[in-house]
């Protein structure tokens, strides 16, 4: 396994009102529309990553009202008001806002009554306003409540995009995780993080980052810390890559099986998502760097239907079958040399 040690992340239980509208209000384009909305998002959290459209409770049904998310109402709410009438659909309204509400979101520019409003800030409810179209939204806000909710751990290696494919390289403490990150930046590769690798699990999908402290810098056994940023520039760095690869690096030992063909694939689980990973033994002379360009290559290619392994067993196969001649079984690939003797 290349990860023994792997440290938990303690995941949020709650965020702020505030802080959501603080870190979505110029994506979303929010505007106040209570007054109360000011003083008591610092008070309102959220802890639901999905959100409700409250249809159902607007027409006086609040058995199942998810309160506790986030309520969103658009086009087809807004008509209803106006189909029901607002003095009707006024009760319904009352009934809602004696619920725990975190906020109240008004998207594709639609606008409460008035009355409506004096309720929601006697409630103390937040509520603010949006011109984009409520699919969109929803998308958005969903997006940024998974990503604050996600699962999280922590794990000691190197994170590197090579190519396009994020490669997370392990092993030992002091087998050279650092240098071969540093090599593949000296190269033209960009490192995401050193040392201490951040993995959030979001979408099925990891996602690696560095920490706060440890971003763009690297520690060099001997040298010491290095500023990739400052060395090789911007573009030698990123802060976050989807791992799609674990590179574990070993000391070589004879006694231990190697999958010499690639065919016996191996996946590592990580908070429940399989990466593949290959167990490369190292000895001196062994250039680490460049099978990191061909393991990232060769993931492409099996990405987009090409497998070399396959496609090599295969024509042994397909050799054997049509071996009838008594000719061996190897032989050439060039049958006549023309004239290419230099």
């Amino acid at each position: 396994m290349p990860f023994k040690n792997i440290k938990a992340v303690p995941r949020k239980e709650h965020i702020t009102v505030s802080f959501l509208v603080e870190q979505l209000r110029d994506k979303l384009k929010l505007d106040i529309r209570s007054c109360a909305a000011e003083s008591s998002c610092s008070d309102r959290m959220i802890t639901d990553t999905d959100l409700h459209r409250p249809g159902l409770a607007l027409a006086g049904y609040v058995d199942l009202f998810s309160h506790q998310r986030i309520q969103v109402i658009g086009n087809s709410e807004r008509k209803y008001i106006d189909h029901i009438g607002e003095e009707t659909c006024r009760k319904a309204f009352f009934e809602i806002t004696k619920f725990q509400i975190p906020v109240i979101f008004l998207t594709d520019n639609n606008m409460l009554p008035d009355s409506f409003l004096q309720l929601a800030e006697e409630a103390r409810i937040p509520v603010f306003q949006s011109p984009m179209e409520t699919t969109r939204f929803m998308f958005l806000v969903r997006d940024f409540l998974e990503d604050q909710f996600a699962v999280q751990t922590m794990v000691h290696g190197s994170m590197v995009d090579v190519y396009g494919v994020g490669i997370l390289i392990s092993g030992k403490s002091g087998i050279g995780k650092s240098e071969v990150a540093l090599d593949l930046v000296e190269r033209g590769h960009r490192v995401v993080s050193d040392d201490v690798i951040i993995l959030t699990k979001k979408s099925n999908v990891l996602i690696a980052s560095p920490t706060e402290i440890n971003k763009h810098f690297m520690e060099i056994r001997g040298l010491g810390i290095v500023d990739v940023m400052s060395m090789f520039g911007i573009r030698a760095i990123r802060y976050q890559k989807r791992v799609e690869v674990i590179l574990e690096l070993s000391l070589w030992d004879e006694s231990h099986h190697v999958d010499r063909t690639g065919l016996n694939r191996q996946n590592t689980p990580v908070l429940g998502v399989d990466i593949p990973t290959i167990n490369l033994p190292i000895t001196p002379g062994k250039n680490i760097t460049v099978i990191a360009e061909v393991i990232a290559m060769n993931h492409l290619l099996l990405h987009y239907g090409y497998d070399a392994a396959q496609a090599f067993q295969d024509k042994i196969r397909q050799r054997i079958a049509e071996k009838k001649d008594g000719s061996p079984i190897i032989q050439r690939a060039v049958e006549y040399f023309e004239g290419d003797l230099e």
